[in-house]
């Protein structure tokens, strides 16, 4: 399959028409240049840290942003990440969705942030969690998606793949400022549950946050199959989505998880009472 991550910017002066119409010539061009699956990153709509534009820019789960990402998917016969955006709810919460379409334009997997970002942002004051978590099948493989924060939470890694999950999708917004964390537990991630990764993160400044690009595709080894640099543009990786099926054969790391951990015996001293 070959793989396309498109990076954007959402600069505070450019109107989101503008910006909507900017990702479709950048997904089009992805497209031609034969891309399978198509990633955008998160809420490039209204851009990340557009704060005060997140009640102004929110949308139904099926509503314009989604329904015209879904005629492009349709139109250009690709998968399409669709990055995430701020849904609202019907009753009046906000929440980060992501979404992927598939060739017919449907949506084939939609997933909503479980856990928000409280620091240095407002989005733990403005968004609701998630509540769940999906694996959907996909001609690549079981596919799904968690978005920017939940890098950092192996907990909910360890259930997708649980669920089947070979391919895990991350859209994001991560500051430049923390680049080494982003490189750090993109590979741990794809290393730790053997899955291919990929993650497309934002770029350009907002709100005086500079964000980071690099966006990467990571196999099960570890191994960084393409890395983009901090500009906007569309970087391509091409991959045999059977290598996790194959690593996870020979190294069946997965098999061996102790799925519940036993709590300390009564009487037992742990290594500092005894020293």
């Amino acid at each position: 399959m070959r793989i396309a991550l498109i990076q954007i910017a959402s600069p505070a002066a450019e109107p989101p028409a503008e910006r909507c119409d900017r990702a479709a010539e950048l997904v089009a061009e992805a497209a031609r240049g034969g891309a399978d699956l198509v990633v955008l990153p998160e809420l490039w709509s209204v851009g990340y840290f557009a704060f005060d534009s997140y009640a102004g820019g929110a949308e139904p789960a099926d509503g314009p942003t989604v329904a015209r990402l879904g005629a492009l998917a349709r139109e250009l016969g690709i998968h399409l990440h669709g990055g995430s955006h701020v849904e609202r709810l019907p009753d009046g919460g906000l929440r980060n969705t992501a979404v992927l379409l598939g060739p017919d334009g449907r949506v084939l997997h939609r997933y909503s942030k479980i856990h928000i970002f409280g620091y240095g942002s407002r989005e733990a004051q403005l968004l609701c969690p998630g509540e769940g978590v999906s694996v959907a099948p996909s001609p690549f493989g079981p596919i799904t998606s968690t978005t920017c924060y939940d890098l950092r939470f192996p907990a909910l890694w360890s259930r997708l793949t649980e669920l089947g999950a070979r391919l895990v999708t991350v859209p994001a917004a991560w500051p430049a400022a923390r680049l080494a964390h982003w490189r750090l537990f993109t590979t741990t991630r794809a290393v730790e549950q053997q899955v291919l990764l990929i993650a497309c993160n934002a770029v350009g400044e907002q709100d005086g946050v500079r964000l980071g690009g690099h966006s990467r595709v990571v196999d099960p080894w570890g191994e960084v199959l393409v890395e983009a640099g901090d500009a906007e543009g569309v970087s391509y990786c091409d991959v045999d989505p059977d290598v996790v099926p194959a690593v996870r054969r020979e190294f069946p790391v997965l098999d061996d998880r102790v799925p519940a951990y036993p709590e300390l015996r009564p009487g037992a001293t742990t290594p500092q009472e005894s020293a």
